[in-house]
């Protein structure tokens, strides 16, 4: 991932969040769907009222089957209050005390037409409950999706605008984590959680307004568990939350060494590194399953300890009920409503405790997502910027400095001209700076002091895309996309006419290994640029390249990966194409820019010497060193470092 970045920096997205404010900016989200959350907020609040008022319906029920079992076994012919006075008399008093709460008529047996029409109405409430609840579902459905495709938008639109600074700086396995694996998660997490939260938390409070309406005692004895749950989740939630930011963060750096093993594969095997990458992955492997063992583990006892509690809490409202019952304080539909209402009420408190994991995973990728997204952006466009009136390509370095860090000195006071149609080659050792030149011209980072100026316009004062459209760059790596050749070479311009592709195709010496192909244009390649050998990869880049038509031409080694009868079909391609554009060519092997207008040897971020080949050879200087290093075997070993 580096290239020409500096030495020696460390991703900058580590740090998490706290839980809080990164929750509250999670909720803030969907604030685009207010509307659509008032309906889902409505929908589950009718759905919950609905299912909650049903147990109290029930009990009707019961109470009626009761009361016609109690009636038929007292004597017909008697009033309530009669038998009620008959079993005092025979020191019945409990018996008594409950016959007179109920409503029974001596004699009388059950009435299956009213038990009947309690629970078609019990259906009916459950009917309804249901409806809503598949609305409310569907459409918190949608407010999920949308926020999600909402925020890879940002994700996407925010990766467009960092700096390159900030790519050479991030382990592109980690970041490629955070914008699939942390998204996903986070989708999964809010479609789990908010319906979950929002019935469970509404159902308590509905509960305990019928508890509370049945009776007050039965409800302040099943409510004593709470603060002792309560307590027992948060203690839980906050050992849990670490363990769930280092899961992600162990993901991420998981997937950063994959993607780097996978992509060096040849290399690793040649080298004979394959245990030491299997042993880097083990060690990562290993620190993953221990954030997430822990996470999932310390996160898991949080149901079975508030079911726990929910059970002793059964007990003492069944046994404290029945007694009530039979003091005649209570019917016992309503004990029976209770109990089923104490059991609901444990169980939303059971689900919001089990969503306490799914929130915590999903926030801490909600963290990892927003890292990015707070990432500072490259420097704006200026708010009038200036195009140049002419489309030269005369090119001027003035007095230019630059350092990737404060304390570590680049380039310093750099003056150059580039005249246009001039062909300027970078030359100097490894580190020199050569790389950094090119991509100040370009706008990748931008210049501590001093300007480059463009036609005569500092391109500060340029909009970025005004500059780069001016511009080509053939890198030392070259970039494929899955798909043809010929969509490979269109991507320089798409609105290209095929004539204009065959031409460049033809200019730069693809043509001629293209034609050899079964396929011809019409060959697929993947992404590793399969099925064509790097030389040609190459040479299908820099076709790329011209036929953006590209004022300024830069190649950044463009010949590395070339044999040496490609280096001279890029040469003579690159001397039909140089008439009317400025080019920059950064080459260490020298036979290749002989020809160059004036040849720039940098050493430590200062232009050393320039002239064009012979004169610079005459001066037996830095290029001449360096030209005849590549020619000549070392006479001396070198001096092994202090």
């Amino acid at each position: 991932m580096t290239r020409g970045g500096p030495p020696g920096a460390t991703p900058t997205l580590e740090k998490a969040k706290s839980f809080k404010p990164s929750l509250k900016r999670l909720v803030a989200q969907l604030g685009d769907y207010r509307g659509m959350m008032l309906v889902v907020v409505g929908s589950i609040v009718g759905s919950v009222a609905l299912t909650s008022y049903a147990p109290r319906v029930l009990g009707d029920a019961t109470d009626e089957l009761f009361n016609g079992v109690i009636g038929s076994q007292l004597p017909a012919g008697i009033t309530k209050d009669q038998a009620v006075e008959g079993l005092r008399e025979h020191g019945q008093n409990t018996f008594a005390d409950m016959i007179a709460s109920m409503n029974v008529t001596p004699g009388q047996g059950v009435d299956f037409g009213a038990v009947g029409r309690i629970l078609l109405t019990v259906l009916a409430l459950y009917l309804a409950s249901a409806v809503l609840g598949w609305l409310g579902a569907y459409l918190l459905n949608m407010v999920v999706v949308g926020t999600v495709t909402k925020l890879r938008a940002q994700v996407e639109a925010k990766i467009h605008r960092l700096p390159l600074s900030f790519y050479d700086a991030s382990a592109r396995g980690d970041l490629l984590s955070r914008v699939t694996n942390d998204l996903d998660n986070l989708s999964q997490s809010l479609q789990q959680t908010i319906s979950q939260l929002l019935n469970s938390l509404l159902m308590v409070i509905a509960i305990l307004i019928m508890m509370f309406t049945i009776s007050p005692l039965l409800s302040v004895i099943a409510l004593a568990t709470i603060p002792v749950a309560a307590v027992a989740t948060a203690m839980i939630a906050k050992r849990s939350k670490p363990h769930f930011i280092g899961q992600w963060t162990s993901t991420g750096a998981l997937n950063a060494q994959i993607e780097e093993a996978f992509t060096g594969h040849e290399l690793v095997t040649a080298f004979g590194r394959r245990e030491q990458v299997e042993a880097d992955f083990d060690e990562r492997n290993e620190k993953l399953y221990a954030s997430s063992w822990r996470a999932q583990f310390i996160s898991g006892i949080v149901m079975p300890t508030i079911m726990f509690l929910g059970n002793l809490n059964y007990v003492a409202v069944a046994v404290v009920g029945g007694l009530r019952v039979a003091s005649g304080q209570l019917s016992l539909g309503e004990v029976q409503a209770f109990i089923q209402y104490s059991r609901q009420f444990t169980q939303p408190l059971t689900q919001i405790g089990s969503m306490f994991n799914l929130m915590q995973s999903g926030v801490a990728s909600a963290e990892r997502i927003f890292d990015i997204l707070d990432e500072t952006e490259e420097d704006p466009d200026p708010a009038q910027p200036v195009s140049p009136s002419d489309d030269r390509g005369h090119i001027v370095f003035d007095d230019v400095s630059f350092r990737y860090r404060d304390d570590r000195p680049l380039i310093e006071n750099l003056s150059l001209e580039a005249q246009p149609g001039d062909m300027i080659a970078i030359v100097g050792p490894t580190g020199a700076g050569k790389t950094t030149l090119v991509n100040l011209i370009m706008r990748f980072y931008e210049v501590d002091e001093g300007a480059i100026f463009v036609d005569g316009v500092d391109a500060a004062q340029m909009t970025r895309d005004d500059l780069r459209e001016r511009t080509g760059m053939v890198l030392q790596d070259s970039w494929l996309f899955g798909g043809t050749i010929y969509d490979n070479i269109a991507y320089g311009d798409p609105s290209a006419s095929r004539e204009d592709v065959m031409e460049a195709a033809w200019i730069s010496h693809v043509d001629h290994f293209v034609r050899t192909l079964p396929d011809g244009y019409d060959t697929v390649i993947d992404d590793e640029g399969g099925g064509v050998s790097a030389g040609e990869r190459q040479l299908i880049t820099i076709a790329r390249a011209f036929l953006a038509k590209p004022t300024i031409l830069i190649l950044d080694e463009a010949t590395s990966s070339v044999d040496t009868r490609t280096e001279l079909l890029i040469g003579k391609a690159m001397a039909n194409l140089r008439k009317d554009r400025t080019s920059f060519v950064i080459a260490h092997r020298l036979s290749t820019i002989r020809n160059a207008d004036l040849i720039v040897v940098m050493e430590e971020g200062r232009i050393v010497e320039q002239g064009n080949h012979d004169d610079l050879l005459r001066k037996q200087g830095a290029y001449f060193r360096l030209y005849n290093a590549q020619f000549t075997e070392p006479a001396e070993e070198l001096d092994a470092p202090v």
